[in-house]
Formats: C-alpha cells, structure tokens, sequence
C-alpha cells in the first residue's frame, strides 16, 4: 500500500509517542507498505518550529532529511495538479496543509495515514 503520512502521525511515529495507534504503527512499520512525506508537512513543520509551537531535537532540515532516510520515506512534491485538485474540495477542512494532503492523495492515490476526523470526510481512503 502507497501511504502519505499527515504531519502529526510523522511526528508521533518519530517520537514513538503513544498517540499513534497501534494499527497506524503496524501500517507505517510493513516494509510491503512504500511512505510519503508531502513537502506541505515539512513546510507545516517548520513553520511551527519557527513559532516556537514544536520542539525538534535538531534543527528542521536535519530532523527532517535523517527520519525520511531511517524509514525510507519518500518526499511527495506539490505539482500543479495537486494545487487544482485542492481548489475543487468542499470546505470540510479550513487547514490548507490538510486540504492539500487530500488533494495530493487523491491525484496520487495514496492513503493517508490521519487521526483526523475532518480528513477522514473527504472521498479518500485513510487508515489509523
């Protein structure tokens, strides 16, 4: 299964953090399974790094780069056709890093790896 993670299940998979689910864990830990990471997550990322609203160990890009590297994550970039995509989803989410997930999963047609509910509304397959 091709598998786009959202921000915050990248984030508690590094952090071995209790808030993933276990079925998440399984989904992310299959070596069948290929990862993704939207380069929308690593800017979310930094952004929030640069508000003070996340902490990292290191800095962004060395954070970023080393646990792509260590599981094998592949970056998804945002092509024009993801930004389109995203102009045309009913306004279930206000977040435009979410809403560009969607889109980029629908196009691609990956799964999404999200506890959130307001993702999980769109017509795009999820797991957690």
């Amino acid at each position: 299964m091709r598998l786009l993670l959202d921000t915050h299940a990248f984030l508690w998979w590094n952090e071995a953090s209790p808030k993933l689910s276990r079925s998440a864990r399984r989904w992310l830990s299959d070596p069948d399974n290929q990862l993704y990471l939207s380069v929308v997550s690593a800017w979310e990322m930094a952004l929030k790094v640069q508000s003070g609203k996340l902490g990292l160990p290191t800095s962004v890009s060395v954070y970023i780069a080393a646990r792509l590297n260590h599981y094998g994550i592949e970056p998804l970039a945002v092509s024009l056709g993801h930004v389109l995509a995203s102009s045309a989803l009913p306004p279930y989410h206000r977040d435009p890093f979410d809403r560009m997930l969607v889109a980029q999963a629908q196009v691609e047609e990956l799964t999404i790896v999200t506890h959130d509910s307001q993702v999980r509304k769109y017509a795009v397959e999820t797991v957690w």
